[in-house]
């Protein structure tokens, strides 16, 4: 297996967390650190929101964004994931990110700063950002020009297969944001109009890490230890994200590590997992209050899948109006697996 040097960071097994909206946020970037997880990349943050709010006249109006650019010194390197399309708000973010000015600030600096080229959502795209940028990719370059004049953090940029199925451009972008300055690329082997689906492609993956020099990560599809040796043997890939396939299983990142290193593992008893998503959620709740109880649902909804009593366990997860309802629940189910 590969594994590089991003910066600072020695990547030992290439192994990295995906940004995910409403997902990877500090908590469970940790948990994920805690089982294997090398590298993460924050939520993506708006550039021009953390420009627009460190411009704001009232002092007290509210910083919105900084939460999503939280950066854990006790974690794993983070990257902070910025979105944008235009040079100059890009590279503004860039800089404040990189010297912690931005208002609401931890103080913490990031590992890198991450552009996001991939993001297929309409809202994101209908500003002409997000995987839209695979429509210009000369853009494309002058933001990522842009961002490394500004920044003295690595730059690294997270790019699909094309547009769609007429624009399979992947190559030419990543020679594009190389000679730009980018020091890696992921690349997700679907285009925009494909979304999550089909399968991705590693053969996009192969060909973009046989046109660059710098380290490529691959992208897509990543749900078992199978599917990771594949993506390495496949593409020849420097290192690999996980995202949907981690969803409820931050086990698989120790799975794969092990098997990288040909090392033994042992998968989660069903009283381990129900008590890893009691503290996960527990732990988001206690941060973002009662709240946030509506999106912990999902979470713990994935977590319970293939335990016994999960269809009704998910039911009544969705029903819950508190966190105190839903750990109920869960203890119950870990009860009936005669593990705890």
């Amino acid at each position: 297996m590969k594994g590089f040097k991003l910066g600072a960071v020695n990547i030992k097994n290439g192994l990295f967390l995906a940004p995910m909206a409403g997902v990877t946020d500090r908590y469970f970037r940790r948990l994920c650190a805690s089982y294997g997880a090398e590298y993460a990349v924050t939520e993506m943050v708006s550039a021009k929101a953390l420009c627009y709010e460190k411009r704001a006249i009232r002092a007290s109006a509210p910083a919105r964004t900084a939460p999503l650019a939280f950066v854990d010194p006790e974690s794993i390197p983070t990257a902070v994931q910025i979105f944008g399309s235009e040079p100059s708000f890009m590279a503004e973010a860039a800089k404040m990110l990189s010297d912690s000015s931005y208002r609401g600030a931890s103080g913490a600096i990031p590992a890198a700063i991450d552009i996001n080229m991939g993001c297929p959502v309409k809202k994101v795209v209908s500003c002409g950002e997000g995987s839209a940028l695979m429509k210009d990719p000369a853009l494309a370059g002058k933001i990522v020009e842009a961002v490394k004049m500004a920044t003295h953090l690595p730059v690294t940029v997270k790019i699909r297969a094309g547009w769609d199925k007429n624009s399979i451009n992947a190559v030419e972008m990543a020679k594009t944001l190389e000679a730009a300055g980018a020091d890696a690329i992921c690349v997700h082997g679907r285009t925009r109009e494909q979304f999550y689906a089909p399968s991705s492609e590693n053969g996009i993956i192969f060909d973009v890490k046989k046109a660059v020099k710098i380290p490529v990560i691959g992208n897509g599809d990543i749900n078992t230890v199978e599917d990771a040796l594949r993506m390495y043997s496949e593409t020849g890939c420097d290192g690999i994200m996980l995202a949907r396939g981690i969803l409820g299983n931050p086990w698989l990142f120790a799975e794969i590590r092990a098997a990288i290193n040909n090392e033994s593992y042992s998968p989660p008893s069903a009283a381990e997992k129900i008590n890893v998503a009691i503290e996960h959620t527990r732990s988001v709740i206690n941060e973002k209050g009662e709240g946030a109880v509506a999106a912990a649902k999902g979470q713990l909804a994935w977590y319970v899948k293939g335990i016994r009593g999960a269809a009704d366990a998910r039911n009544r997860i969705m029903s819950a109006d508190t966190f105190s309802e839903m750990e109920k629940i869960l203890l119950e189910v870990a009860k009936n697996t005669h593990e705890v």
